[in-house]
């Protein structure tokens, strides 16, 4: 496990990050790399958490899974991608509803949520074992957690984990799976499975691969 927090200036990440997810924000390309919400399978009545919710799309399909007894909130940081998912979203969809947060600090009550899905958005996070730690305690007991991310094979040459750019586009912010595994079991997540794992593929001249995986709080 390496425990050293990643050498990357917060300030040009989170600049890079909204550079790059404002301008995607007007366009209509998918942005996962798994499919959570169908791993989670949501149902009438419970509260779903979706981080790093985009334009929405995810948030719509799972308030319409948990009916008018449930809700489902679409966390992000970006305002342009909020935007967006408000803006797409019915006003027929009371139950849907968005909230700008830091995923290391989520802006939500302890145990509000009976399910968390996550796409493609974790491995922005400098302090990943903070956003699963911030994932168990927004998850009542015995809740569950599906998320696909991208993790390195192998640890990042430092050039790569310097690069705000390399971060924004999903690569430079992963780390080993054996790392962001560990990170997921030190939060107190139970039952941690890996349902899905890619064949490694280049990215900014480094290899990484798209993880799924989930557990129980």
């Amino acid at each position: 496990m390496h425990d050293a927090p990643p050498p990357i200036d917060r300030a040009a990440l989170a600049g890079a990050v909204a550079e790059r997810y404002g301008k995607l924000a007007s366009g209509s390309d998918p942005l996962s790399c798994g499919g959570a919400l169908e791993l989670a399978e949501p149902r009438p009545g419970e509260t779903l958490v979706d981080l790093g919710c985009g334009r929405g799309r995810d948030v719509r399909r799972a308030a319409e899974a948990v009916g008018p007894t449930g809700s489902a909130i679409g966390v992000d940081v970006s305002q342009e991608m909020l935007a967006r998912a408000r803006s797409a979203t019915p006003a027929e969809a009371a139950n849907a509803r968005f909230v700008r947060s830091d995923l290391e600090a989520l802006d939500l009550p302890d145990a509000c949520a009976d399910v968390v899905v996550s796409n493609c958005a974790i491995n922005h996070a400098p302090d990943k074992a903070a956003v699963y730690r911030e994932i168990a305690r927004v998850l009542r007991a015995g809740g569950r957690f599906v998320v696909s991310d991208v993790v390195s094979e192998g640890v990042l040459p430092e050039e790569v984990r310097t690069d705000p750019e390399a971060w924004a586009a999903c690569y430079g912010g992963a780390i080993p799976e054996a790392d962001y595994l560990e990170a997921v079991r030190r939060a107190g997540l139970r039952e941690v499975e890996i349902v899905r794992r890619t064949q490694p593929y280049p990215r900014g001249g480094v290899l990484v691969r798209s993880l799924t995986l989930r557990g129980i709080r």
